[in-house]
């Protein structure tokens, strides 16, 4: 066969796809429609790549987020020369064919964001780098793929999905270094092979057991971490500091207990602990204020009660600080904590704070994300609250809070959510919150508000164009992994509302994250048909809560 003849046979088989896609899903289509049979050069096409080496042969095929639906297409393998797959979020569904396995070129292979379902046998794809099926449905133990889909694999993220077996099949996956295995149901050790990796991430398992300090080589790799949420036991090893180039350390939720390892100070690159939910001791290492790129500190939900340790006011550099759940009662001021100058979020929620709100936290000109929900605060939004031009999020619902909303609200143009919900305030909504341009999650109910409803509350969220801007592009660039983001979401979106309501079934801590950091960067976490279109788009949805209150119709 001459060169020519394979690429009109590619041809072929791209046409063939393109009626295969439109017969599944008739309305909403994607780039493959441009797809023309009277185009001779199917090089051109949109999302098509082609090689020359051996003359034009299609190498390529790009179809991520091109609305395709439906069971996956069965004949990719008649392109023979076919090295990368991408047909990521769309909602494909199914088992994968046998014939992908017979794509013995595939470099790149990824397939998340669907609805696969199934048993997963990859063996013949031994030439693999690339491999992601995260967010689907398959199931069942995935070592028969191993070891020969993983002899080059460089990357695979299989997490989001319902796997289950032991993770210790990876030995011989020597050029792995990124390893995805979170949010599914793998149980056992873990993998005492991972810190050769640079990242790695089990989360969301049930791995149980020890974690022993020799598995951490002098030449640790690690910059990478995550053990969350499993049911990981014992003192959790020093050793850790061997990884000198570690930027994420995620422990979060699980059995650890003894002291927090004060060898954890010498890790200088860490820029993001989570510690919380676990049983270690309130001392927290006097050598951790030697991280000076820590950024991000979580201890939430950690047993410690009382006062707030002193030692939180003096990691001046944090930007998040995440300790909800702790049963602390003061402390607040002493602690030092509303001195800290760069702090973008503070999240104490879920506390025993009992005193009336701290006007002092009106100096703190940084945050963006005020948490102190679910304590028992008392008394007057102090009226410097007004003053916070950068915050994007205020929630004080579920306190003992009396009073007026203050009018100096209305200056907070970057507000996306405004949370009072759940406490006794009074009097009427201000005006002036209409001005709120970003405004687009309002809860104000369970309180004695009255009056009318002024028609400014229409003018919320007319333009928040600008803060969605400013996430996309500023410290949100990247998903910040909390640990409160899914009582957040609960608490923010109302589980009675239809649109929403279907979340709160498929919650983990990943796609918390994710909604989370999507709504802060202004992208909807659900696709919707807007007014007079058949087509469905994700749409940034808001809302307004106001029952339970005093208000004259």
């Amino acid at each position: 066969m001459v060169a020519g003849d394979s690429l009109d046979t590619d041809k072929e088989v791209l046409l063939k796809l393109k009626s295969f896609l439109q017969e599944q899903n008739p309305v909403n289509q994607g780039r493959y429609s441009e797809w023309n049979g009277e185009n001779s050069n199917p090089c051109q096409w949109r999302g098509i790549s082609c090689s020359s080496s051996n003359g034009p042969t299609v190498i390529g095929v790009n179809l991520s987020d091109s609305n395709i639906s439906g069971k996956m297409f069965d004949s990719f393998s008649e392109l023979t020369d076919i090295q990368q797959l991408d047909l990521s979020k769309n909602t494909i569904n199914g088992a994968i064919p046998d014939d992908l396995n017979q794509c013995r070129s595939l470099v790149y292979l990824n397939l998340s964001h669907n609805i696969l379902e199934g048993q997963l046998n990859l063996s013949g794809l031994y030439r693999l780098e690339i491999l992601d099926l995260s967010t689907n449905r398959f199931q069942g133990d995935i070592c028969v793929n191993f070891p020969e889909v993983c002899r080059r694999l460089i990357v695979a993220n299989i997490s989001s999905n319902n796997f289950t077996g032991f993770i210790d099949f990876f030995d011989e996956c020597w050029n792995l270094q990124y390893l995805d295995l979170s949010s599914n149901n793998f149980v056992g050790n873990i993998w005492t092979g991972f810190p050769r990796l640079f990242e790695f991430s089990v989360s969301e398992n049930s791995i149980f057991g020890p974690i022993p300090g020799s598995i951490f080589p002098n030449n640790c790799s690690l910059q990478m971490l995550d053990l969350s949420v499993n049911n990981l036991q014992g003192v959790f090893p020093g050793e850790i500091s061997f990884c000198k180039n570690l930027i994420v350390l995620n422990v979060y939720g699980n059995n650890f207990t003894g002291q927090i390892p004060s060898e954890i100070g010498m890790i200088s690159s860490i820029e993001s602990l989570f510690l919380g939910d676990n049983s270690f001791s309130r001392m927290i290492p006097e050598t951790l204020l030697n991280l000076t790129n820590l950024d991000f500190l979580d201890l939430s939900k950690s047993n410690f009660g009382g006062e707030i340790q002193e030692i939180f006011g003096r990691f001046t550099q944090l930007k998040f600080l995440v300790l909800h759940g702790n049963s602390y009662k003061g402390g607040l001021d002493s602690s030092g904590i509303l001195r800290l100058s760069n702090l973008s979020a503070l999240d104490l929620s879920y506390n025993n704070f009992s005193f009336p709100l701290p006007t002092e936290i009106s100096q703190m000109k940084s945050l963006s994300i005020l948490m102190m929900s679910h304590n028992q605060l008392t008394g007057n939004i102090p009226l410097e609250y007004g003053n916070l031009l950068q915050l994007q999020a205020l929630d004080l619902s579920f306190n003992m809070l009396s009073g007026q909303i203050p009018q100096e609200f209305g200056k907070l143009s970057s507000l996306l959510w405004l949370m009072l919900a759940d406490n006794s305030l009074d009097g009427e909504i201000p005006p002036q919150i209409g001005n709120c341009s970003s405004l687009l999650w309002l809860n104000l109910a369970n309180n004695q508000l009255s009056g009318t409803i002024p028609p400014q509350l229409a003018m919320i969220g007319r333009n928040a164009t600008s803060t969605f801007e400013s996430n996309r592009v500023g410290p949100l660039d990247r998903p910040r992994a909390g640990s409160g983001e899914c009582s957040s979401i609960k608490r923010w979106i109302p589980a009675d509302y239809p649109p929403f309501n279907f979340m709160y079934s498929i919650l983990t801590r990943k796609n918390c994250r994710s909604m989370w950091d999507k709504l802060l960067k202004g992208i909807g976490i659900f696709p919707m048909c807007t007014a007079g279109s058949v087509v469905k788009t994700y749409e940034i949805s808001g809302y307004v809560q106001l029952s339970g209150n005093r208000f004259r119709v």
